[in-house]
């Protein structure tokens, strides 16, 4: 059923058409009336009608300058206006605004029948079209995601099919990036990229097309959006040509591998990886997964992982020799992995490749390598906890000491000597919330206090690290529920 409304100033006239039409006949519900232009908006906005019927002259707002603001907020509403003679000036304005239809007062019932059969005709085609478009704009959409799935899965081979299926505007795609999420992570529209979502089994990905080279604020931005919704996501680098989104694609798998190795929410890009979260190349799964764990510090991780590998050669009964040389290399990796973190050496005595052909000898091998292997976590985990602190506090420092610059996490992580994802484990571990989260609270905290001593919202803007006015409006409302001139005029300040 549709929904109308009926605003005039004339009790008489309001109570006279809502008792004589049959509106129920119609097929329309009459949701309400009002006597004034400001109470009549405010009933537009929370009964979003189909069908809106207003007398020209009304207090408050008059009805030109109703539907102005009507047709602003939604432009498909089937407005009907009512006017008495010699008001011809006034309906033309309102033809220009977008008025399908005018009576003259004083108004018959014949009609406004007439005109609400007019307007049920022209509402019904209206939807016709719709639906039509929308069917198109589905079965486009749909094309555009298989075409873009093949993209991220055959690259170059299938751009020519992505091309024909993204139109005109694949001409101006100057960059590509592929986001792989633990969840159905949206990336939110924006005018200079078309971002679109694609699923490959259990796989959430989106291909973001950038009609301008990607900026800080962008990437900012998306790590907000993943942290906001709790989410694990990897992104891949941004590459220039379009043939090149596998590569981005594959990029965004590691890092959203790591990602769930590291337990983080919100954003892991690739860059930020470096050789601490990453794998060396050769590893089985099983062995790759033992050493991630062993990198993010996910010492319970390691254990279960190091038990599954132990199950898994006993279950398959793997040649010993084969074990054997599979667990030295873990060993030595393990080892390497403690030390980059910083823990202290093993004593020289410690021969892996010799101790555990002793161990091969008296059948005790898999216990004597779970044993070293746990031995090697808790240097590790030691070593980690008084270095982290410390470089988290130096970390902290620095933020604070260049909060008006763009300051990335990788600028920070090369100040303090460390890889990017690691500080922001170690970030986390130590102050109780995400790096990104951390710097966004203390932007705001100083965001208000510049506010509230009455600077300017766009030298707040610039003084906090935020070069896009938009991007801190956004981030501001959503930290204080104000938007940041709201916020400076609640404080009161001068203006």
């Amino acid at each position: 059923m549709l929904k109308a409304v009926l605003f005039d100033d004339e009790f008489i006239v309001v109570k006279g058409l809502r008792e004589s039409i049959d509106w129920a006949g119609f097929g329309i519900e009459l949701a309400g009336t009002a006597g004034d232009g400001v109470s009549a908006l405010a009933l537009f906005r929370s009964v979003r009608p189909d069908l809106l019927l207003t007398d020209i002259r009304m207090p408050g707002m008059d009805g030109l300058q109703l539907i102005e603001a009507v047709l602003r907020e939604a432009p498909e509403t089937y407005c009907i206006v009512f006017s008495g003679f010699n008001e011809f000036d006034y309906v033309r304005q309102a033809i220009q605004l977008g008025v399908a239809d005018y009576l003259e007062k004083p108004i018959t019932i014949r009609a406004m029948e007439n005109a609400i059969r007019k307007a049920l005709g022209k509402i019904g085609a209206q939807r016709e079209t719709l639906a039509i478009r929308r069917k198109w704009e589905d079965s486009r959409r749909e094309l555009l995601e298989k075409a873009t799935l093949d993209l991220l899965l055959l690259g170059a081979d299938a751009e020519w099919k992505w091309r024909e299926h993204f139109g005109a505007q694949a001409d101006h795609v100057a960059a590509v990036t592929v986001f792989a999420g633990s969840g159905d992570f949206r990336v939110p529209d924006r005018p200079e990229y078309e971002a679109v979502a694609v699923r490959s089994g259990e796989e959430r990905l989106a291909a973001v097309f950038h009609f301008i080279p990607p900026s800080h604020d962008f990437r900012d931005m998306l790590a907000q959006e993943a942290e906001h919704a709790e989410l694990a996501v990897g992104g891949g680098r941004s590459y220039f040509d379009p043939a090149q989104a596998r590569a981005s694609y594959l990029e965004a798998k590691k890092a959203l591998r790591s990602a769930l190795f590291l337990n983080m929410k919100g954003l892991v890009r690739f860059e930020e990886l470096g050789a601490k979260l990453t794998a060396p190349s050769g590893l089985s799964e099983r062995e790759e997964d033992i050493i991630l764990c062993m990198r993010a510090g996910d010492y319970a991780g390691l254990m279960e992982r190091v038990d599954r590998f132990i199950a898994w050669i006993r279950a398959e009964k793997i040649d010993p020799e084969v074990a054997e040389r599979e667990m030295v290399k873990l060993l030595y990796l393990a080892l390497e992995a403690a030390r980059e973190g910083g823990a202290a050496a093993l004593p020289d005595s410690f021969v892996p490749h010799v101790e555990i052909r002793e161990m091969l000898a008296k059948g005790k091998m898999p216990e004597w390598f779970r044993e070293q292997m746990e031995r090697i976590a808790d240097r590790s985990r030691e070593s980690r906890r008084t270095s982290g602190i410390a470089s988290v506090e130096r970390a902290r420092s620095f933020i604070e000491r260049n909060l008006s610059r763009d300051l990335s996490l990788e600028e920070v992580a090369e100040h303090v000597g460390m890889n990017a994802s690691y500080l922001s484990v170690l970030f986390k571990e130590a102050v109780g919330e995400s790096y990104i989260k951390y710097v966004t609270r203390i932007r705001i905290e100083r965001a208000k206090k510049l506010l509230s001593a009455g600077m300017k919202v766009n030298d707040v803007s610039e003084r906090v690290g935020y070069r896009a006015y938009r991007h801190f409006s956004e981030v501001f409302k959503r930290v204080t529920g104000f938007t940041p001139g709201q916020y400076r005029e609640e404080k009161g300040a001068p203006k």
